[in-house]
Parts: structure tokens; C-alpha cells; sequence
């Protein structure tokens, strides 16, 4: 499976989003489309950007109780959508319950990973805030197991943690790392970041890029700079 650049289409309205994918030309990049834009625009969004001809990384990050959890899986499975995910805090059995819920008929789904840790927690956040005092990459390596005994097909990580998840589940275990900025962006509310091009050496399968693309003077430049550095 090749690397790719995700773009984190983090707007508040449909005319907003395609009004900036409209910058690219005939470039049709993978998207993704977080809790702000669904959450405003619902299915509309998924289709409209299905129909432009994208892939489409819903972030919903799913957290309930297994029965929940597939259920609304099974909602998200009728949308062609091409990646989805949940927190890996729900649990195995929950992560279980949604891979059941987003498998179809005939056996296909979209790509299912876990969030581990957000790349905005910090050591002492997560010791201070939700009690676990294990060391990070730890941690993460620990929930990435899981979700792989759960079936997923990978995780959600910062790209510093990649190293330790392929380590414990595998190279064909997919890391989709967010908290990635070019060495001159400010790295904003995130803590665990680093360039694509420091991704692409620790082994990231995915990159999610917002701001360093969503906010620059020429995106279509933007993306193109970071999939030079990412995958070439």
C-alpha cells in the first residue's frame, strides 16, 4: 500500500470545503472530513466529495458502548466512504462490535482504525487528566494491539509512535498520523508533531495535514510540497 497525504478538511460548511478543493484543479486529494463539517453538513458532505471523486476519511471517533457503536457503523457503512475510526478506549469488544457493524454483505468495508492517544495529550496531561502513568509511546503501542486483535486494520498515532506500532503489530499495520507541520509552521494546539518528511523516516502510512495546507497562501503548492516530502 502506498503513502499518502490526507488533507484535514476542517470547515464549517459545504460551500467552504469545496470552494477550497476547487484550488486543485483536476487534483482529487484524499480528504478528511472531522466532527465540525459532518456534524454541519451530515451525508450531504460525504457525498458531494465521493461525487467530486475523493476519498473519504470520516473522523468520528466513535466511543460507546459495543451495540451503539454498531449500529452507527452500519449507518456509516451505506455512505462509500473509504476510512473511519473509533477510540481505542472502547475497548476490544467494542472495536469488535464495529467492525461488525461496517462490514457489508458481501464482506467489504472501508479501512477501520483506532485513535490511541491525540496528538494534542502530553505525559503529564494524560498521567494529570485520565490517570494512566504509563510512558506514552507505551501506551500507544498497547492500544494499537488491541485494535489489532480487535481485526482493525491500524491506528491513529503521532508519527513518533509509529516505530513502536509497527514494532508490536506489524509493517502491514497501518499508522495514520495527524500532528504533522512543515518546519516553519507553528505547530498550533498539537504537542506530538513533527514534518512529513520526518513521518515518512519513522514510517507513517498516512499523513493528515490541515493547517499547513488548509491555510496557506497557495494550497495546491502546499500539498504538493508535502507529498514530494512524504512520498517521494
Amino acid at each position: 500500500m502506498g503513502k499518502d497525504v490526507i488533507i484535514a478538511c476542517d470547515f464549517n460548511s459545504k460551500e467552504e470545503t469545496l470552494s477550497f478543493l476547487g484550488r486543485f484543479g483536476e487534483r482529487r486529494p484524499f480528504v478528511k472530513i472531522g466532527m465540525e463539517l459532518y456534524y454541519a453538513e451530515g451525508p450531504v458532505i460525504v457525498r458531494a466529495l465521493k461525487e467530486r471523486g475523493h476519498k473519504v476519511f470520516l473522523d468520528l471517533k466513535l466511543h460507546d458502548i459495543p451495540n451503539t457503536v454498531k449500529k452507527a457503523m452500519k449507518v456509516l457503512s451505506d455512505m462509500d466512504i473509504d476510512m473511519c475510526n473509533v477510540h481505542a478506549a472502547g475497548t476490544i469488544d467494542m472495536m469488535k462490535a464495529a467492525i461488525e457493524g461496517l462490514t457489508k454483505e458481501d464482506g467489504s468495508r472501508p479501512l477501520l482504525i483506532a485513535v490511541t492517544q491525540l496528538t494534542s495529550t502530553t505525559q503529564e496531561r494524560m498521567e494529570s487528566d485520565i490517570m494512566i502513568n504509563e510512558p506514552m509511546k507505551k501506551v500507544v503501542a498497547h492500544y494499537a494491539d488491541n485494535a489489532r486483535a480487535a481485526g482493525l486494520d491500524g491506528v491513529v498515532c503521532s508519527p513518533l509512535e509509529s516505530p513502536e506500532v509497527h514494532e508490536t503489530c506489524g509493517e502491514g499495520f497501518l499508522t495514520v498520523t495527524p500532528g504533522v507541520r512543515f518546519a516553519d509552521d507553528d505547530k498550533g494546539d498539537q504537542a506530538r508533531v513533527t514534518t512529513p518528511a520526518k513521518a515518512k523516516e519513522l514510517g507513517s502510512d498516512y499523513i493528515v495535514v490541515g493547517r499547513s495546507i488548509t491555510k496557506a497562501a497557495d494550497p495546491l503548492a502546499a500539498y504538493e510540497r508535502c507529498m514530494a516530502e512524504f512520498t517521494d
